[in-house]
């Protein structure tokens, strides 16, 4: 379609509909076809953060997809904040991943300037803020809906917070979810959990948790022992954020399925039933 043409003697009028009907063009028309070929959107999906004795441990899946296609297998979605905490990301990954980058700007900054850091709390209630200003983008479908976990150096315990698209702050004490398999993660989560956890078991549960998302979760990513593609996984206490080599995952992961593998899901020989087995009567 080519623009039309006017010269500077020629007023096209205020009415932009009529003038495309002048020019043969019906406007109505216009608006269905741009509206029948939506954008495509990636989307990032399912993270958890749970509380440990001495931390927090935040982990995501690598998977982001388009619709029903899997637009990118090793996406990330946990991200350290600053020293002494992290943010993980769900929901249209574009904006996500650029509201992380100013959040991390933003806490930087402020440490330059004031000679230490924001306190926990504070950064929660700046990414609040950066999520409310966010709505617009998130009412026409890019919703960005992220998790924020970290060590409190003035009480010395893990703290996290999670938002809705709003900009609401809810601190959760023990746990939180969200994403597409945020109900599933979630879920395991809540079975397993148990105050005051040692962080390595809290790893093994936020790895089990995950890998139950993705078994009823198309858009959530399960590990890839071909590609070598496994959760990132976190650990923020205080010595600060560290995150686990993708050595140490697959191990978990492996072990982890050899505990799910037929031989050990059998009743043991005594006749014994599995825990989630009904005795027969």
């Amino acid at each position: 379609m080519t623009l039309p043409f006017f010269t500077p003697d020629v007023d096209p009028g205020p009415d932009f509909a009529g003038l495309l009907r002048r020019q043969g063009r019906d406007p109505e028309t216009r608006i269905a076809d741009a509206a029948s070929h939506p954008l495509t959107i990636m989307h990032g999906t399912t993270v958890v953060a749970i509380r440990t004795a001495g931390g927090v441990v935040m982990a995501g899946d690598r998977r982001a997809t388009s619709g029903n296609l899997i637009s990118h297998r090793s996406m990330e979605k946990v991200f350290p904040a600053d020293r002494f905490s992290g943010v993980a990301i769900a929901g249209a990954a574009g904006p996500a991943m650029e509201m992380v980058r100013l959040f991390q700007l933003q806490l930087e900054h402020y440490e330059k300037v004031e000679g230490h850091h924001l306190s926990l709390e504070g950064k929660a209630n700046q990414l609040s803020q950066m999520v409310r200003a966010h709505l617009p983008a998130a009412m026409q479908g890019m919703v960005v809906v992220p998790l924020f976990a970290g060590y409190d150096l003035q009480r010395g315990v893990g703290r996290l917070f999670e938002f809705d698209v709003t900009g609401g702050r809810y601190e959760e004490l023990h746990h939180a979810a969200t994403g597409s398999g945020s109900l599933h993660a979630g879920t395991v989560v809540k079975i397993g959990y148990r105050a005051e956890m040692d962080p390595s078991d809290a790893v093994d549960l936020a790895i089990r948790a995950l890998f139950e998302a993705a078994d009823d979760d198309s858009a959530t990513g399960g590990p890839d022992l071909v590609r070598g593609i496994f959760p990132i996984v976190a650990v923020i206490d205080a010595d600060g954020y560290r995150r686990l080599e993708d050595d140490e995952i697959r191990r978990r992961f492996e072990g982890l399925l050899g505990d799910l593998s037929p031989s050990n899901t059998q009743g043991s020989a005594d006749g014994g039933a599995r825990p989630d087995q009904e005795v027969e009567r």
